[in-house]
């Protein structure tokens, strides 16, 4: 709204001047500015990056500002600023869109994982009334035997969902991860396809818990992890 007004009001001076037969040139950047202003705010901008948003609007109103001044050239140079500035930010929105997209796509399969690891424990659990029947006549040693499928423990998560607040070490401390805060590292490497700077993580990023890992690979993630400390 702020920018139509802008619009209008531009559009309104310009036509005065022409009616008094003073008309002045329009920069010829001002239209392609104002397009590139026009789509980042139709995909978002104000809400993913309003002070990068903001920023490229300044320097419009600047071009604005000098094209009613009747100097083009000048004018010019800000509205190529704004278009230069929109173009980059129209990168940056799709990417971000794409981000988000598969933060999404992975949180949704992490969740179906989980539900299908909780129907299949549910299922093992509910024993038929016969098999209970003959597990409680049973000798002793078939009772020993059954120890070990009966206390079989929950499949560890392949996948956690940040929450706020949360940080690497946090999350490698926690018992169904790796109970250690010095294995952040572990984390950090498997996602750096999502995770640039291990200090900086976002609440609803889904991030990948590796396993299986060698005594050497977490020897060398506890000691990096150690020496280098998150702060």
């Amino acid at each position: 709204m702020r920018f139509l007004a802008k619009k209008l009001l531009f559009m309104t001076v310009l036509l005065a001047g022409l009616i008094s037969g003073c008309a002045r040139s329009l920069p010829l950047l001002r239209e392609d500015a104002g397009m590139a202003i026009e789509r980042v705010r139709i995909h978002g901008a104000d809400k993913l990056f309003p002070e990068e948003l903001k920023s490229v609007e300044d320097a419009f109103v600047k071009g604005e500002v000098l094209a009613l001044q009747n100097k083009p050239k000048e004018a010019d140079l800000y509205f190529q600023l704004a278009w230069t500035k929109g173009k980059l930010l129209e990168i940056n929105l799709a990417a971000e869109k794409r981000r988000l997209e598969e933060a999404a796509r992975l949180k949704a399969e992490a969740e179906k994982r989980d539900r299908e690891q909780q129907k299949a424990l549910m299922e093992e659990q509910q024993e038929p009334k016969q098999e209970k029947a003959q597990v409680a006549v049973a000798p002793e040693p078939r009772k020993t035997a059954e120890k070990p499928r009966q206390s079989k423990e929950k499949p560890q998560p392949a996948y956690h969902t940040v929450k706020r607040g949360e940080t690497l070490p946090q999350i490698a401390a926690r018992s169904d991860v790796y109970n250690d805060h010095t294995l952040w590292p572990l984390i950090f490497r498997a996602n750096r396809d999502q995770i640039s700077d291990p200090r900086h993580i976002w609440p609803g990023q889904v991030l990948r818990i590796p396993r299986n890992i060698g005594r050497d690979d977490i020897a060398e993630a506890r000691r990096y992890g150690q020496e280098k400390p998150l702060r």
